[in-house]
């Protein structure tokens, strides 16, 4: 098995892809020997999923503990149990030692100590090893950019490429495949071209080669891969480097173009869960302000139960008849009941997906028998009543409405914010289109769910975290562990594994050369 380091893990999504490549015998034909991560949560991920990998590298069948843990629906109890099951298994040392919870660049962590770290690790296949990771990317996206103004030069995140650059240069792996945004392209400190510095830079003064690994490059543009056209049910245009070793060679190797998959024929099949209540907009306070000056907002808390629900979806569903020209399809004789209510950490699930489809085996597992991690967000009930006029109105026109549309049909759907009626984010509530591949998982996903909601006007909610990880391509048994927030931004921080898988392929073909 071919050594991996993985710098910048997050959940684990770029060497699961290189972990999923396995010979005739189903055999792993890489073996990640070290993941680091900062992120406790996205650790405690990691750590779970390298412990499968344990078993599923040797062609051994995992144990039932697994699945045990998987299955609890109780957050507390399932962490017990995967401690448990951490600390009753060699396998579990392994993945302890394997995924490291710490932070490159830090004081804590000096490149002296990270240096012992790896080469401990790989032991005595220090020559032919590749290295993996995407350095942080916020400093970078064009949404960070356009929140404070372009570039800060004294962000240290812009810097932190080069703490992968610096092991690249000490320990000279025989590839690398470095991931970021798309933004990368055109971020600038000064006058200078941030990618410009990359590019240069790790060539290591022509040891490496650079290359994209979807055409031969004539610009920068040709270093961007849009999943989308890889067989990924989602828009995610991200920049990838390819660096490989002069004592090995390139000889054309690209990612194959596949049929664009559909968002409707990944979540398609999962079990109807109802959306969540949590408060409601009251009014505005008579003299208390926030920071900016507008008025603090009065809300009223609400328990959520089912027949509350069902009353606020009944409510919404008699004023949108009133208002008319919404085709209001299956809703016209109310809101249904949803025996599995708002979901679960675990659902049980016979059938989640068709037998035919491409991505079939590559989600499912036949002992799993149901997914974890598919429950609703809580909503304002205001914005329930936004998400299933949105869902309605892709139904009718094929495409989310922005700003004004809500504003056309009535007030009540304008929404109560500060920039409303500035221009900025008319999008804000942004409908997943069915027969399309999703839009952009991002991390923002862990703040609210308005850019991705649901295309079913009666489930009336944004995606589960389950919803967002088929979108991902992350299979089913691969569990997020941490609060529902913190799934999701695992999740939206993760490399789609199964394009990871695809890249796999190429650094397979050109290192057994």
């Amino acid at each position: 098995m071919i050594p991996i380091i993985d710098l910048f893990a997050g959940p684990g999504g770029l060497g699961e892809g290189f972990m999923s490549l396995t010979n005739e015998n189903n055999q792993s034909l890489f073996d990640i020997k070290l993941s680091i991560e900062k992120d406790e949560n996205a650790h405690k991920t990691l750590t779970l999923r390298s412990f499968y990998r344990q078993f599923k590298k040797k062609g051994r069948a995992i144990p039932e503990e697994y699945y045990k843990s998987i299955k609890e629906k109780n957050l507390k109890k399932r962490e017990k149990l995967i401690e448990k099951m951490l600390d009753s298994f060699p396998e579990g040392k392994k993945a302890r030692e394997e995924a490291c919870l710490l932070e490159l660049g830090s004081k804590e962590w000096p490149a002296e100590r990270v240096d012992e770290l790896i080469k401990s690790r790989l032991g005595k296949n220090t020559k032919n090893w590749v290295l993996i990771g995407g350095p942080p990317c916020q400093a970078y996206s064009n949404v960070g950019r356009s929140r404070v103004g372009g570039i800060d030069p004294d962000d240290h995140r812009v810097y932190l490429y080069k703490e992968y650059l610096r092991i690249i240069e000490k320990h000279h792996p025989a590839v690398f495949v470095m991931e970021n945004v798309q933004g990368l392209l055109s971020a600038k400190v000064g006058d200078e071209k941030v990618f410009d510095w990359m590019k240069k830079d790790l060539q290591v003064n022509g040891l490496y080669s650079i290359h994209s690994l979807v055409k031969p490059i004539e610009n920068d543009r040709d270093f961007l891969i849009k999943a989308e056209d890889y067989g990924v049910p989602q828009k995610r245009h991200r920049v990838i480097l390819l660096g490989i070793r002069s004592d090995f060679k390139h000889d054309g190797e690209y990612l194959i173009k596949k049929e664009p998959v559909k968002l409707e024929s990944v979540i398609g099949l999962l079990p109807k869960v109802r959306s969540g209540i949590s408060r409601s907009f009251e009014k505005y306070h008579p003299y208390e302000k926030y920071k900016n000056g507008s008025p603090k907002r009065v809300y009223k808390n609400i328990e959520d139960d089912d027949a509350k629900w069902y009353d606020l979806i009944s409510t919404q569903i008699s004023k949108l008849r009133i208002w008319g020209d919404m085709p209001l399809n299956g809703l016209s004789k109310g809101p249904i009941s949803y025996p599995n209510g708002t979901g679960s950490e675990f659902l049980e699930c016979e059938k989640s997906i068709e037998k035919n489809h491409p991505l079939k085996s590559w989600f499912l597992d036949p002992k799993l028998r149901g997914i974890p991690n598919h429950e609703s967000r809580a909503h304002l009930t205001q914005d329930l009543m936004r998400y299933m006029f949105a869902s309605l109105y892709v139904e009718k026109n094929g495409t989310f409405p922005r700003l004004e549309d809500y504003a056309k049909h009535h007030s009540d759907l304008i929404p109560d914010h500060a920039n409303v009626k500035s221009g900025k984010f008319t999008d804000r509530f942004r409908v997943q289109v069915a027969d399309q591949p999703a839009t952009t998982v991002t991390s923002h996903i862990s703040k609210d769910g308005h850019y991705f909601i649901h295309y079913d006007p009666k489930q009336c909610r944004s995606l589960s975290v389950r919803e967002a990880a088929r979108i991902q391509t992350f299979p089913d048994n691969y569990l997020f562990r941490g609060s529902r927030t913190q799934q999701f931004h695992q999740v939206g921080n993760a490399v789609p594994p199964y394009l990871a898988y695809q890249l796999a392929k190429l650094v397979h073909q050109i290192l057994k050369k």
